[in-house]
């Protein structure tokens, strides 16, 4: 009987080498959905997302909030991702989690092993 270990995945700010997040893929770590990654907060290894309070509505998915990162060095990247501040509570596995879009340029989002 083989044992597959779970898939972690690693997310990078590509200029600075900033790590985002690393965590298991799945709903109690690190979810796709819709083509972004919806992070739980004991994965994210950054301290330095801020709320920039620049809301956002999916029509379906409800209210959200931008994030911006904001570096030690005073390097911004300014809306790398969001959180649902006001969710549809049938996406409860989104719920104020942090977000950011699977295929940013500004992003490496890469397996790693343990």
């Amino acid at each position: 009987m083989q044992i597959t270990r779970p898939r972690i995945v690693r997310i990078t700010h590509r200029p600075s080498g900033e790590v985002i997040a690393e965590g298991p893929v799945g709903l109690w770590g690190i979810t796709p959905f819709e083509g972004n990654l919806y992070i739980r907060r004991r994965y994210l290894k950054t301290g330095h997302l801020r709320l920039n309070w620049i809301p956002g509505l999916c029509i379906y998915k409800f209210l959200y909030v931008w994030l911006d990162l904001r570096l030690p060095d005073g390097r911004r990247e300014l809306s790398i991702g969001w959180l649902y501040w006001l969710p549809n509570p049938l996406f409860f596995f989104i719920a104020f989690r942090p977000a950011v879009p699977q295929s940013s340029p500004v992003l490496v989002v890469e397996e790693v092993t343990e």
